[in-house]
């Protein structure tokens, strides 16, 4: 157990995250000093203790810390508890303080202000303590988001995501909302009337205005059979003008739930973008992390793509998966290799609420056998091997090895929606069980609402989701 004692919560939300990053899988419990002279609570003097198992980690009081200048304050206070806590235990975090989830947000604010790469980069070493190696990454990966998104016309275009929220079996890792295709056949045709109404709705919402991208997720979209997948499409395109889209993808995800027949569906239906997920190319981990596929059938998947016309293959891969190390991370990325995706999106394994994993973390010592960063090393050498540029990166709470997520393609292969996701630039109303959608008025003004991710409850509660997206867009 550890124990953060602090004078005051103005900053828990800047400590506690920070605090976590050092002691990942850790049970963190928050209390304040009473409110006496020790304290130094009400004169500026801002005070937190770290206690391990009765041991005393740090004790760090801090003089004339006050909200005038809240960001300056707040950078102040987490760079000395980063420093006394790297200095104890020996540890570096490679992204120093931050503890968002958006590092490139803040390359493309310094950027937008005139100022250089180079600037970027010292700007982050020094006021966020970031790694020279993930400063350089953040301000690279800003230049080219800056680049690939200059044209989107933002105040008056959209992109739209559509959730299918089942799967052919559930991952160890995941906690998005997936369910078991086999145990929801029958659920399926009233699942898609009901994505049908919202399809509509968003559609009149958004009259007059074309999507930028269209993004087909879940879950995994290719678990619907071939006419559930044809009746899908043409509601998509009775409803949106796709004149002008920029990328449409379907994230077929999961080799076991693709065939011939699906890709020439989708290729028919104007999909330029997919993804075959291996996450993993060693046998024996796909086993642990509950996937009935082989690493022989992703292979089948991906050449059946490339024979169906596909031009722009996303793969996904997670470091830090139970049992791998080095080795096998390097076997992944030499399979993959020989592949040639034109996208490779090399995740760091988040332990996540909701996951089996994280229900059983302690049998599969997941934090002790973390990714580290030769094993992003390797994935980044070899990306760069398959000529693939890194082009998007966000971070996620949990995340071992406090690493980051990152996207490499070929240059032209980017994947748009990706990038507006994560920069929050543009609306994207999200349709479907567990899905959230953003209204952007402002970079500062965002709000968000989210469908139930029960498929029973979306599936009796539709009217109240339209009126979720009525309420949020009313302004937009």
């Amino acid at each position: 157990m550890l124990s953060l004692i602090m004078s005051n919560d103005n900053f828990i939300n800047d400590i506690h995250p920070l605090v976590r990053s050092f002691f990942p899988g850790e049970e963190i419990e928050v209390s304040f000093f009473p409110e006496d002279k020790e304290s130094g609570s009400g004169n500026g003097t801002f005070r937190t203790r770290i206690i391990r198992d009765s041991a005393l980690i740090l004790d760090l009081s801090l003089a004339d810390i006050s909200d005038t200048d809240r960001l300056r304050m707040k950078n102040i206070l987490k760079c000395r508890v980063y420093e006394e806590l790297s200095s104890v235990l020996k540890v570096k975090l490679p992204w120093g303080t931050l503890t968002g989830i958006r590092p490139v947000r803040l390359a493309i604010n310094h950027m937008e202000q005139g100022f250089t790469h180079k600037d970027t980069v010292e700007y982050m070493e020094s006021f966020y303590l970031v790694s020279p190696e993930k400063s350089a990454l953040a301000a690279d990966i800003a230049v080219k988001e800056m680049n690939i998104i200059k044209d989107v016309n933002y105040p008056g275009s959209f992109s739209l995501y559509i959730g299918i929220p089942f799967c052919p079996t559930t991952c160890l890792y995941c906690s998005f909302t997936s369910n078991a295709i086999g145990l929801w056949k029958t659920k399926v045709g009233e699942y898609l009337d009901c994505l049908e109404m919202e399809l509509k709705f968003v559609s009149e919402l958004f009259s007059g205005r074309k999507p930028v991208s269209i993004y087909i997720g879940g879950g995994t979209p290719t678990t619907l059979n071939e006419e559930e997948l044809k009746r899908l499409f043409d509601s998509v395109h009775r409803l949106f003008d796709f004149d002008g889209i920029r990328e449409f993808t379907v994230e077929a995800g999961r080799p076991d739930s693709i065939t011939k027949e699906k890709l020439r569906i989708l290729r028919e239906n104007g999909a330029d973008r997919i993804s075959v997920n291996p996450q993993s190319m060693n046998q024996e981990t796909l086993k642990i992390i509950g996937r009935q596929h082989s690493v022989e059938d992703t292979v089948r998947a991906f050449q059946d793509a490339r024979d169906a016309g596909f031009d722009n293959i996303n793969m996904d891969i997670i470091l830090g998966l139970p049992g791998e190390g080095e080795k096998e991370v390097s076997h992944t990325i030499s399979e993959i290799a020989k592949l040639k995706p034109d996208d490779l999106t090399v995740h760091s394994l988040a332990v996540k609420r909701g996951s089996r994993l994280m229900e059983e973390i302690e049998k599969y010592k997941v934090y002790s056998n973390s990714n580290t960063d030769v094993m992003l090393e390797i994935a980044a050498l070899g990306a760069r091997e398959m000529g693939l540029e890194p082009y998007y990166l966000y971070r996620q709470k949990n995340m071992s090895g406090n690493f980051e997520n990152t996207g490499w393609a070929r240059p032209g292969k980017e994947g748009i929606y990706n990038i507006l996701m994560m920069e929050e630039i543009h609306s994207i109303p999200a349709v479907g069980a567990g899905t959230v959608s953003k209204c952007v008025h402002t970079r500062t003004d965002i709000r968000r609402n989210g469908n139930v991710k029960d498929v029973n409850g979306y599936i009796s509660r539709i009217d109240e989701m339209l009126d979720r997206k009525r309420a949020l867009f009313k302004q937009f």
